[in-house]
């Protein structure tokens, strides 16, 4: 297996709006997130993903791009983007941006000459089709956001595509003027200095052109994703992107691949490929739900374990792990797969971890992880400012579809506002994140849960993760020691080993809030306990785990 340094990294995502507020008007900017790098660093991560800061209307929170060479106002200025980036690097932290380019903003100039006419130069820069001959859309695909995805243009009598809002129309990457167009920007980025690129929905930017109708789902619109997602093209378009752009410099890549599996994940990032470093799964984070993806259930044990196993053991020597729990998309780890109640939400967000950082790949912490932060207990409607979750309670609740009893505690549970609420600073008004009115709520919970009083306890959830950190660089079978999974048909317990030459380790996890009892292996009678949630002097023969209990042990 190559080594390389993005495989031995720790990553970090910044949401910026919500990350900290450096000018008092409520909302994250670049000033909040350069004064808090010494926080950052103290935590000991390696790169910062940024979503995008990218010059925006903000119909979807930034993924809606007017202007890819300049920062949204609300954000700050380029200046200080680009202190942002060396202060960065002079802490030895690297900064990778969000890619966003499946879509622009219907405001981005490219859109709006793109529409003025049939004949205009730009108009094939998007994707454009005729009515049926009764006036309807092209086909029956619906957005991601609701509805369907294709919006009518009076102007010109066409529909353009729009796979999410109908303010995000889809580039036309079937022509080269556009890919050109994407890798020039992509080229400035790089020679500003920064250090890579995550890549928003790169698996929809090849679409087969017949673009027929698709199966018809809940909502009463076709799935696009047979004809939109890892389409026809999307592999020379990656390894194009790679020769011209991404192989020139240092970088570290990774795609969001939507319905990705595990065979076309060694396409996109293998080993010996010419695409991306590694890509993000999606399949442990979206467990069918009552309504679509709207669930209220805690993900059980016994699909975690095939799912994360999988990945693990047919990408081992293969391709390389993204690993991750939340991000802005999820809501929070440790009220999804822990348990956020007072007395058990320390111990689970220490469990859950321990189960990921130890794993084959490359760990990403969302910003609040690493306290533990919770979901955020929405009273109505209007507490919400995601698109996806207002287009949600309208398709579902206000349609008549279901009633308001049933559908709320799914979106309670799976809002990608959740993930949005500001990261909790300390004690004080607003959680420290603003002096203004926050543009979305500050958890109530931050005079309990905040950084201040965790970086004053040496037990707390951010002194842990700063461990699991320290333990990647210190102990080289963590990051590419091959996995295999133990107590396989345990209903409470997460155990693996990982291997490295003659380095083992032995990985523990109680899922659960019951006891459960578990026999260590001989071969790990004598060994060190590199880190644990509770304090355990032995840890020999039969053991009784208390609830959510982790620990490593290791040997060599």
């Amino acid at each position: 297996m190559n080594k390389a340094w993005w495989k031995e990294a720790v990553v970090y995502q910044i949401y910026p709006r919500s990350f900290m507020d450096g000018n008092g008007d409520g909302i994250g900017d670049l000033k909040g997130i350069t004064s808090r790098l010494d926080y950052l660093q103290t935590l000991g991560v390696d790169v910062v993903w940024l979503s995008p800061v990218y010059k925006s209307p903000n119909d979807d929170n930034g993924y809606d791009i007017s202007d890819y060479q300049d920062i949204m106002d609300e954000f700050g200025t380029m200046d200080d983007f680009d202190e942002m980036l060396r202060e960065a690097h002079r802490r030895g932290i690297r900064i990778v941006m969000d890619l966003v380019v499946n879509h622009t903003s219907d405001e981005h100039r490219w859109f709006v000459e793109s529409r003025k006419s049939r004949e205009n130069p730009y108009r094939d820069y998007y994707i454009w089709k005729n009515p049926k001959e009764d006036g309807s859309a092209p086909n029956n695909w619906g957005a991601c956001f609701g509805g369907s995805a294709w919006e009518y243009d009076e102007a010109t009598n066409m529909y353009y595509l729009h796979l999410f809002s109908k303010k995000q129309p889809d580039l036309n990457w079937e022509n080269a003027q556009v890919r050109k167009e994407v890798f020039d920007m992509m080229t400035w980025w790089c020679d500003k200095g920064i250090d890579g690129f995550r890549m928003d929905v790169i698996s929809m930017i090849s679409k087969t052109p017949e673009m027929p109708d698709g199966p018809v789902g809940d909502q009463g619109y076709g799935d696009f994703g047979p004809y939109s997602i890892h389409g026809p093209h999307v592999h020379d378009y990656l390894k194009e992107m790679n020769q011209k752009v991404l192989s020139k410099y240092d970088l570290m890549t990774v795609g969001e691949t939507a319905g990705v599996t595990v065979e076309e994940a060694k396409r996109y990032s293998g080993e010996d490929g010419h695409e991306l470093n590694m890509v993000f799964q999606f399949e442990h984070v979206e467990s069918d739900g009552k309504y679509g993806k709207w669930s209220d259930q805690r993900i059980p044990l016994s699909f975690l374990k095939e799912n994360l196993s999988k990945w693990q053991t047919e990408l081992y020597g293969n391709a390389w792990n993204s690993l991750y729990w939340d991000n802005h998309d999820q809501p929070r780890a440790v009220s999804r797969f822990g348990d956020d109640r007072a007395e058990y939400r320390e111990v689970s967000a220490k469990m859950l971890g321990t189960l990921l950082h130890m794993m084959q790949g490359t760990p990403y912490i969302y910003q609040g992880e690493e306290l533990g932060m919770t979901n955020y207990p929405f009273q109505s409607k209007a507490d919400f400012r995601d698109i996806e979750s207002i287009h949600a309670y309208e398709d579902w609740v206000e349609s008549g579809k279901v009633e308001h009893e049933d559908f709320w505690p799914c979106l309670l549970n799976k809002s990608r506002d959740n993930a949005r609420t500001p990261v909790q600073w300390d004690d004080t008004k607003n959680a420290g994140f603003t002096q203004g009115n926050p543009w979305i709520q500050v958890n109530p919970n931050y005079t309990d849960i905040n950084a201040k009083a965790e970086l004053e306890n040496p037990d707390s959830v951010f002194y842990y993760y700063q461990k699991l950190i320290k333990l990647r660089k210190e102990y080289p079978v963590i990051v590419y020691g091959k996995y295999e999974l133990q107590l396989a048909d345990d209903e409470n317990i997460f155990a693996y080993t990982r291997t490295l030459d003659d380095q083992r380790i032995f990985v523990v996890c109680n899922y659960n809030q019951s006891r459960c009892n578990i026999q260590i292996p001989s071969e790990f009678s004598k060994a060190e306990c590199l880190i644990a949630n509770y304090e355990r002097k032995c840890y020999e023969g039969t053991l009784e785990l208390k609830p959510y209990e982790a620990f490593v042990l290791y040997h060599k």
